[in-house]
């Protein structure tokens, strides 16, 4: 019997041994197998249903011979797919070949999937190419490295709105009623076609932006008035992209913040809060919690109370500087640029040997927090030659001072103030002086589509202050780098002009077309929030008293103040 179990236990060892070593040849043979199958396959799998995706646009990138501005201003609709052919060729592809490129490919892309051994390419992907130097061009048909942007489109190039935006009729007392604006009765906004109120000048004008986006809005529904077409008014909330809350925030602060003798609380502060009352009692704010609004924020100190109720909309800002980053971030709110206060440098003919001054800033040197800077480097800047750092203001013919100096400068400072972010970078950049900004928390406009160092110097504040090394910093960029960057300073200033009316290209257009790129992570963050919409917890589940089953409010972020 012993040997009995001994020859079984063998005999099941043996079988165990065997099978350990046919199961991984039968493993590599079925491998190989399915390897040689997928080989021999005349076509690709195809993993999804063609039908389920979206109308195919097929867009070629090429280098054209449209202005920058004009080319930053093109509606781009841009679908999830998209075909192009890298090449290195030394010839341009002429323009009238443009339409018959994206047919032809267009043609071909509809034809369905091609044989996987069949690499050449057709003739329509030859004509189809990605130039070297536009290669880094993105496919939104933003700026590039080079400040190039091509985009051909399948549809005709026409000036369509890329914005859809719904404004409040909010009451004139938020907007033009604070320029002295006396309405008629039942009427909410100024009849532009006759007149439009002025805007305060001086430094008030740095934070307007909250007008010209104002204007803009009214000018597209009057067809007469000739404007570019980023963005449109809309009637109807539900075909809005976002909504516009037509608050004059900056406004209201420069004029309506001091406190009169016989008043409680500032105008500004009331207005703040009827804001916030306002909002939250409409259906479109109740609808997406605030997240597809867009309020107007650009001074500093401006929405100081109501930023905190208001915190889930997109706010339009001149930086982050005095806010928590869960009230804005740069995901999620916008960047605008100042509007600058010196003249534009019309024909600017200068050279690097016609500006006699090296280095300029003039403006307020003692500063607190993050301006410190601009004590410490007074201090290692003023005995230097060919270097003016001096102090500063609107006051005795500031500005045409500034001007002057900027207009003969060739590079212009940037330091951190109280906030990150001044106006005198833009000051510099109407002038041509080529910025060097010192302040290591700015946000820059557009940043996502403009490359800021091909026209502008960045220095570290802590390496700033050391001794000697901005002076001998800037004295190194030699006469070919700066003409380089003064060039490019001059096919970008457009960016940063507000005008009314707008043009292609200008800072309107620019700020709308910002707003765009936000809208469809406004769109995810509406659609997550709707995940469980239909099983809404009330405070009657929750065994709360008050039985009025509201669902619940976005909670308030933590005041870090």
């Amino acid at each position: 019997m012993g040997e009995y179990r001994h020859g079984g236990s063998s005999i099941g060892f043996a079988a165990r041994k065997l099978l350990f070593c046919v199961f991984p040849f039968v493993s590599a043979v079925l491998m190989l197998s399915w390897f040689f199958v997928l080989r021999s396959s005349t076509a690709r799998p195809s993993f999804l249903d063609r039908a389920f995706l979206p109308t195919v646009t097929t867009l070629s990138v090429v280098k054209s011979d449209i202005p920058l501005h004009q080319q930053l201003s093109t509606p781009s609709s841009i679908s999830t797919r998209t075909r192009a052919i890298l090449v290195d060729d030394t010839e341009p592809t002429k323009p009238e070949k443009i339409n018959n490129i994206v047919a032809a490919t267009t043609a071909n892309l509809d034809a369905g999937p091609k044989p996987v051994n069949d690499n050449k390419p057709t003739a329509a992907e030859e004509e189809a190419i990605i130039r070297p130097e536009t290669r880094a061009a993105s496919v939104n048909g933003d700026v590039n490295c080079n400040g190039e942007r091509s985009l051909v489109n399948t549809k005709p190039q026409q000036q369509q709105p890329q914005l859809k935006v719904f404004m409040y009729d909010m009451p004139p007392e938020f907007h033009f009623e604070l320029l002295g604006w006396k309405p008629e009765p039942g009427r909410v906004w100024p009849d532009i076609k006759t007149h439009i109120p002025g805007y305060p000048g001086g430094l008030n004008l740095q934070h307007s932006i909250e007008y010209w986006l104002t204007l803009d809005l009214l000018a597209s529904e009057v067809p007469q008035i000739p404007r570019a077409g980023s963005a449109i008014r809309v009637r109807n909330s539900s075909e809005a992209d976002i909504i516009f809350v037509p608050f004059f925030s900056s406004l209201s602060y420069n004029r309506y913040s001091k406190l009169n003798p016989h008043q409680k609380k500032s105008r500004n502060n009331e207005l703040q809060d009827k804001v916030v009352k306002y909002l939250t009692s409409q259906p479109e704010w109740k609808r997406s919690g605030g997240r597809d609004h867009l309020v107007m924020a650009h001074h500093p100190n401006s929405m100081l109370s109501a930023r905190m109720k208001l915190w889930p909309a997109m706010f339009v800002l001149s930086d982050f500087g005095r806010y928590p980053p869960n009230v804005a971030n740069v995901d999620k709110d916008v960047i605008a640029p100042y509007k600058h206060i010196i003249k534009s440098y019309v024909n600017d003919s200068s050279e690097y040997d016609t500006r006699p001054t090296l280095l300029y800033f003039q403006g307020a040197i003692y500063r607190k927090d993050g301006g410190l800077a601009r004590q410490e480097l007074f201090y290692l800047l003023k005995d230097e030659k060919d270097v003016h750092f001096q102090f500063g203001s609107v006051k005795k013919d500031g500005i045409h001072k500034a001007s002057r100096g900027m207009h003969s400068s060739k590079f212009c400072l940037n330091i951190a103030g109280d906030t990150p972010s001044s106006n005198r970078l833009f000051d510099a950049i109407a002038s041509h002086c080529v910025p060097v900004i010192i302040s290591d928390e700015i946000e820059l406009p557009y940043e996502d589509v403009l490359d800021y160092s091909e026209f502008c110097v960045f220095v570290k504040t802590s390496d700033a202050v050391k001794d000697k090394f901005l002076i001998n910093f800037i004295r190194s960029i030699k006469k070919e780098e700066w003409t380089r960057m003064w060039t490019r300073l001059k096919e970008v200033e457009h960016f940063f002009q507000f005008q009314y009316p707008s043009v292609e290209g200008d800072a309107v257009q620019m700020i709308w077309q910002a707003v765009g790129r936000k809208v469809p992570g406004v769109r995810m963050k509406i659609n997550r929030a709707r995940r469980y919409s239909r099983f809404a917890v009330t405070d009657t589940h929750r065994g709360g008293r008050g039985g009025g089953g509201s669902r619940h409010h976005i909670h308030t972020p933590k005041n870090f103040w």
